[in-house]
């Protein structure tokens, strides 16, 4: 029986526990939502900041309010979004002042900027309650993974921390967490680990909100209301203390402190009466009278405990402590809760606290027993389970028989392997617990295939089935939608208490088959059971296909193997590549869990739910898909020859890698790290291979080789014009143009088209050729959709690999490098320049990487990106996949740092001043040599040259080089020191671009602070900002730059603000260089708008429309490009640039572009719109402008032609009615109501422009605009009206400015 505080049981009635219990309702879910069930219950307001992996707590919230739910007080819970986690916090301490039971939902970095708060939420003795899905923090790297970093770094704050080790925990002790904090005044941060415990989905009895009134101490929160602030009775709180009296106001809390683990308890106590689930701050498990006793928090303590029982059971004497309170630490109940028969006691800990002799829990348990006369006992502390590493049986059992050993380790770790410091146990991996009664599958599928949401349906149609209990866990690579998936999934008759990954499955499920060649899929596949691979290889094929390990195993482990071709039933029905449906019924109809016809009711009632905002054909395809599934399924024999383990016909078990432009440490980096890890064997790798600091080398992506595209693009050189356009909307590098001599075409390998190349002088005698990277590709038909002379057309990837990669090798190893005399600043000359962005983990179709890759072919051999967390750093940089490379010719590239998500203004910033202060260093270093007699002239005049052109991108680099070269000529010896400076800083002779990127959620939001301050300093740095609208990396949750109108997360019923105009606020300092642009409507324009920006001597931002995944995009993401034109032909994203230069000309700075005319390019490889007209007058007055310098062999950088739509429509002049109108509208306009009830600022010609139904027309090709027809039926038809309004006043406003500038 379990011990409570003082050691004693505790047994609870027991009619009165059985009735209550019998009255739970059984239902499947996540930790999240256990925790929000009962946040909603009990608060009056949440206010909150989207992070991984707890972001859908506030939105699930926010949905349950919406349906009727109601709290404590008869109301719906308000969730309230905020710009950052700091400013959550403030709300949420700001709404506890004011009265109102708050909470929030946060981790790891969120967490940490909520710190300051917090201390004073203790110092105020407010009950709030935090619920933190306990994260990893960024150290050497960002993880989004679980342990309990976050917590120990906030266990100072003055916050009761109280942990759950389950989601049935999760939901029970956040009960315990709501009421103790009322009763004892006290702020309760309640935690449950990251991932294993907040996504995990799991059938649990469900706490009815009608037992959970009466546990409510009313009095308590009347006596908390009536302290709140108050001008009825006011007070104050928060005041400046000085030395005489801060220490013993400090001390005036201790009792409060003393007293709350009593009341924790008893609020524990008070819950088991309503649940029947008895719990204690120390809960003891085990034998009796153990030896080694293991004390552990959060998720692990169920595999401890798993473990022991088996232990015992063999003959071991071990057992457990569970800590569930945390903060306050009670040393003497944790005592009473170790038996006394005791002698080591082991303490893990889930965090790693660098530097210190010991870690934080391990410290407390040692003090505890010190204190409380048990300074006897050995203690020894363990770390485990960093970001989420699987903790299991084998690693528990390694625990014990240390714990046991005589002379063990007094710290270790364990479930690594450390070669360096030697403290990682050995793990009997061979170790397993009896799975008698348990099922279990995993799915191994791709991002966007619908496998994870496949095993989540499954789950709750096992889970919620009577009788059964289902338990599901996911794993997801960081590459977006193009990445694996990892689903486990385990039923039974009893409750599932399995935390660890799955060994022994029964059943193994793989989505693509691809896979085969790069995961170990029936490892985990236990002797006889099934195997399950969507492909559309016949037999024949599959003895030629499979690698000979995976034949080997699946004729030694005598398994059940069935093939299926869901690609092609996916196709049949317009499913795309989501094969979801199709494998979900074929799970169903081998499992046998549950009865077949049952299973694909529940499916189809499952599909409706989920795919009826798409309309009813959606429906009824994925309907289809379900009911072809069973035919189509065919049953292997596997035959005995597989066993051999040779391999057969033309199979490999990798794929040729082309390493051409990688440095070599690059190719030892994949093979010794990225490669196990691409495996998902990256457990085994020990901690020798890995640099301290986190660093990786370039390009690594380059050697992947995925292969997850079905169809890739084949070129038809008959039909091409040259345009490159294919090349660069791009979204992953992986099709690019190649120019070669007739001696380099004569060495083609057979098949090898190409076409004399045409245009420019420069291009003339070449041969031109669109080389497709079919293995890197996506297959998101991108090129195919913006190709004018339908030169590409898609085909399947075996149809093409064949051919393609011999093609390719042919390119990457015979064919040089060409840089052709054409402009680099347009279509074509940009596409001759490798992009140093390439084969990234963003999503097939991403609209963000297209214009960083555009940036790299552009400054990409002098750039330093500071990168904000977010979608793109996640793409961009995930260990080991580096998707940034280095330039073929010379081995330069971008230099690629992240910080945080907050602060990446202020990196960049940091970057740039540094850069500065460096450059002007080598300037004083050079001025103090021109004065020195014994300087030789040669060396002197090199030295003029750059100081006069340090500000010029080529001449900067090109007098350092020359510098360089002399003074490496003179004598070592009798160098003046300034010499060495010169070359201790020659990596900065040349000038440096300094570009801090990311998304609106950074920029609009979280960053925004930092961004406007650094764009107000002056300094001569670069934003981009990547606006897809919303928050992508964490699922699409609103953000100031979601349009009104827009159904996003956390704005279910469609949002009712306008968008923040981050441009226009930015133009009002005057002195920052400021661009929005839309890609697929004006290529040039997006390159006109880099090179200004880059070219100012100071600030610039270009805000950058980015369609996203999270759309609901209904063309597809092939369509992002197309998608862009759309918005700007709508008047939905207005193009501009806004270029304080041209003031010093008497021009207007302002620029009002326009979409471009179909073709886009002449054949000269320059924009139709935009060779040197009256553009070249300007770039040859700005010459003298410092850095403004006219580039010769470049197209202009400066328009300031109107284009001719644009001319013919805009108001002869902006009159005063105009002007007057629309300032009076932008400024009195502050809500749907008002905006659509005051007069229109239209005149004709915007109206005819943008049409009200051109707008809607592209507005419902989203999902994210056309859901509001079903979210709010009613106020839809308003809410798109003052958005068509809004847009057009917007458009009076700038085109305003074109005259008033």
């Amino acid at each position: 029986m379990a011990k409570g505080m003082g050691g004693v049981p505790s047994p609870l009635p027991l009619s009165v526990t059985l009735l209550n219990y019998l009255c739970m309702k059984k239902q499947i879910m996540d930790g999240c939502t256990a925790a929000t069930h009962i946040a909603f219950a009990l608060s009056d307001v949440a206010t909150i900041y989207p992070i991984t992996p707890v972001a859908s707590m506030g939105e699930t919230a926010q949905k349950w309010g919406l349906q009727g739910r109601r709290n404590y007080d008869g109301m719906p819970m308000r969730v309230e979004e905020l710009e950052s986690e700091l400013g959550a916090a403030g709300a949420t301490h700001g709404a506890l002042a004011a009265g109102s039971l708050a909470t929030t939902f946060t981790n790891s970095q969120g967490l940490m900027l909520m710190l300051s708060n917090m201390y004073k939420m203790a110092g105020n003795r407010v009950p709030a309650v935090f619920h933190v899905g306990s994260r990893s923090l960024a150290t050497h790297a960002l993880s989004i993974f679980g342990d309990h970093s976050d917590i120990m770094a906030a266990r100072s704050t003055g916050f009761a921390f109280l942990c759950s080790a389950t989601v049935q925990e999760t939901m029970d002790l956040a009960l315990v967490a709501h009421l103790a904090a009322v009763e004892g005044s006290m702020p309760v941060c309640h935690f449950f680990d990251g991932w294993r415990t907040s996504n995990q989905m799991a059938t649990i009895d469900v706490i009815d909100y009608e037992r959970i009134w009466p546990l409510v101490n009313r009095k308590a929160i009347a006596d908390f209301r009536a302290r709140a602030l108050n001008p009825e009775h006011p007070s104050l709180r928060g005041s400046a203390q000085n030395p005489d009296v801060y220490f013993q106001n400090a001390e005036a809390s201790n009792k409060a402190y003393d007293a709350f683990p009593a009341i924790v308890q008893a609020t524990m106590d008070r819950v088991a009466a309503v649940t029947g689930r008895r719990y204690s701050l120390f809960d003891y498990v085990g034998v009796p009278e153990p030896e080694v006793v293991v004390v552990s928090m959060g998720s692990g303590c169920e595999v401890i405990e798993q473990t022991a029982a088996q232990l015992n059971a063999e003959g071991y004497k071990v057992g457990q402590v569970k800590v569930r309170l945390f903060r306050p630490f009670s040393g003497k109940a944790l005592c009473n809760a170790i038996p006394a028969s005791a002698k080591t006691v082991v303490v893990l800990d889930r965090t790693k606290e660098a530097g210190a002799d010991g870690e934080p829990l391990f410290k407390d348990v040692a003090t505890a027993l010190m204190v409380n006369g048990r300074g006897n006992v050995r203690v020894i502390g363990g770390r485990y389970g960093l970001s989420s590493k699987n903790f299991d049986p084998p690693m528990v059992k390694a625990v014990f028989d240390e714990g046991l050993s005589s002379a063990p380790k007094q710290f270790f770790t364990v479930g690594i392997d450390d070669d360096v410091t030697h403290l990682s146990l050995t793990v009997d991996k061979a170790f397993r617990l009896p799975a008698e009664g348990l099922t279990q599958a995993v799915f191994y599928g791709m991002g966007s295939d619908g496998t994870v949401g496949a095993t989540k349906q499954a789950a709750r149609i096992i889970g919620d089935t009577g009788g059964l209990y289902a338990q599901a866990y996911f794993t997801y690579s960081a590459k977006k939608s193009g990445g694996y998936t990892t689903s486990e999934l385990r039923f039974s008759g009893h409750p599932i208490k399995a935390e660890y990954a799955i060994s022994d499955a029964d059943y193994v499920v793989c989505n693509k088959d691809t896979y085969v060649n790069r995961f170990r899929l029936v490892d985990r596949l236990r002797t006889g059971g099934t195997f399950v691979l969507n492909c559309k290889w016949t037999d024949d094929e599959l003895a030629v296909k499979l690698p000979a390990a995976l034949r080997k195993a699946l004729a030694e482990k005598q398994v059940s193997f069935y093939v299926i071709d869901a690609e092609a039933i996916a196709r049949k029905y317009g499913l795309g590549v989501r094969v979801n449906m199709v494998m979900e019924t074929v799970f169903f109809h081998l499992s046998g869990i549950i009865d077949f016809e049952t299973a694909v009711k529940a499916l189809k009632e499952e599909v409706k739910a989920a795919y009826m905002h798409e309309g009813q054909a959606a429906v009824q395809a994925n309907m289809q898909a379900i009911d072809a599934a069973v035919s189509a399924l065919r049953k292997v024999e596997v035959p005995a020859s597989w066993a051999s383990g040779t391999e057969s016909g033309s199979a490999k078990a990798e794929p040729a890698i082309a390493a051409v432009g990688i440095k070599l440490t690059a190719a030892e980096f994949f093979r010794k790290i990225s490669k196990p890890c691409l495996r998902l064997e990256g457990d085994a790798l020990p901690v020798s291979v890995f640099a301290a600091d986190g660093a990786m080398p370039m390009g690594t992506t380059a050697f992947e080789k995925r292969r997850i595209a079905i169809d890739v693009p084949l070129w038809d050189a008959t039909k091409c014009v040259e345009c490159t356009h294919c090349s660069l909307v791009c979204a992953h590098a992986a099709i690019r143009p190649y120019l070669l001599t007739d001696s380099e075409l004569a060495g083609a390998p057979e098949g090898f088209t190409s076409r004399k190349a045409t245009g420019v002088d420069a291009l003339k005698g070449l041969n031109f050729r669109i080389q497709v990277y079919a293995e890197d590709c996506t297959g998101c038909g991108s090129c195919v959709a913006v190709c004018p002379g339908h030169a590409l057309s898609l085909q399947p990837i075996a149809s093409q690999l064949p051919a393609q990669i011999p093609m390719l090798e042919f390119c990457e190893k015979k064919v040089a490098w060409k840089q052709p005399a054409v402009p680099r600043f347009t279509i074509n000359g940009s596409q001759f320049h490798q992009p140093l962005l390439q084969f990234s983990g963003a999503c097939a179709g991403c609209g963000e990487t297209p214009y960083v890759k555009l940036l790299t072919q552009l400054f990409g051999e002098r750039m330093l990106i500071a990168n904000a967390t977010g979608c793109s750093s996640i793409w961009g940089a995930n260990y080991p996949s580096n998707a940034y490379c280095v330039r073929c010719t010379d081995g330069r590239g971008p230099a690629w740092g992240n910080s945080l998500f907050e602060d990446n203004a202020e990196y960049g910033y940091g970057m740039a001043v540094s850069c500065r202060q460096r450059r002007a260093t080598l300037k004083e270093a050079m001025n103090e040599c021109l004065f020195n007699p014994e300087v030789p002239d040669d060396i002197k005049n090199a030295m003029r040259k750059w100081i006069a052109g340090m500000e010029d991108v080529s001449i900067s680099q090109e007098a350092g080089q020359e510098l360089v070269a002399l003074i490496e000529k003179t004598d070592e010896a009798t160098r003046p020191e300034q010499f060495g400076v010169v070359l201790a800083n020659a990596d900065m002779l040349g000038k440096k671009s300094v570009w801090a990127i990311g998304g609106d959620g950074w920029a609009y939001d979280i960053g925004f602070a930092g961004l406007d301050h650094v764009l107000a300093s002056g300094e001569d740095i670069n934003i981009l900002v990547m606006d897809t609208e919303c928050y992508s990396n964490t699922g699409g949750q609103t953000s100031k730059a979601t349009p009104l109108g827009a159904v996003t997360k956390y704005s279910v019923d469609g949002k009712r603000t306008f968008k923040k105009d981050l441009g226009r606020m930015m133009m009002t300092y005057g002195t920052v260089y400021v661009a929005s642009v839309a890609f697929g409507a004006n290529f040039q324009q997006t390159i006109d708008a880099f090179r200004e920006a880059e070219a100012y001597p100071g600030p610039s931002i270009i805000i950058a429309y980015c369609p996203c995944i999270n759309h609901g995009i209904r063309a597809g993401m092939g369509q992002s490009i197309i998608e862009e034109r759309k918005a700007v032909e709508a008047g939905y994203w207005p193009i501009y640039r806004y270029n304080p230069m041209l003031s010093r000309q008497k021009l207007s700075p302002f620029i009002a572009d326009d979409v471009a005319a179909e073709g886009l390019a002449s054949p000269d490889g320059l924009p139709l719109a935009g060779n040197p007209t009256s553009a070249e007058t300007a770039d040859k007055t700005a010459a003298g402008e410092g850095p403004w310098v006219k580039v010769a062999d470049e197209a202009s950088m400066l328009t300031v032609d109107y284009p001719t739509t644009f001319v013919a429509t805009m108001p002869a002049q902006p009159t005063a009615d105009i002007v007057r109108e629309a300032t009076a509208s932008c400024a009195a306009t502050t809500s749907v109501k008002e905006a659509s009830s005051k007069p229109s600022a239209d005149s004709a010609a915007v109206a005819a422009l943008f049409p009200l139904d051109s707008l809607n027309a592209f507005l419902n090709g989203e999902d994210r605009y056309a859901d509001i027809t079903l979210a709010a039926p009613q106020a839809a038809p308003r809410l798109r009206t003052a958005l068509s309004q809004r847009t057009r006043l917007v458009y009076l406003i700038l085109s305003g400015l074109t005259r008033l500038l």
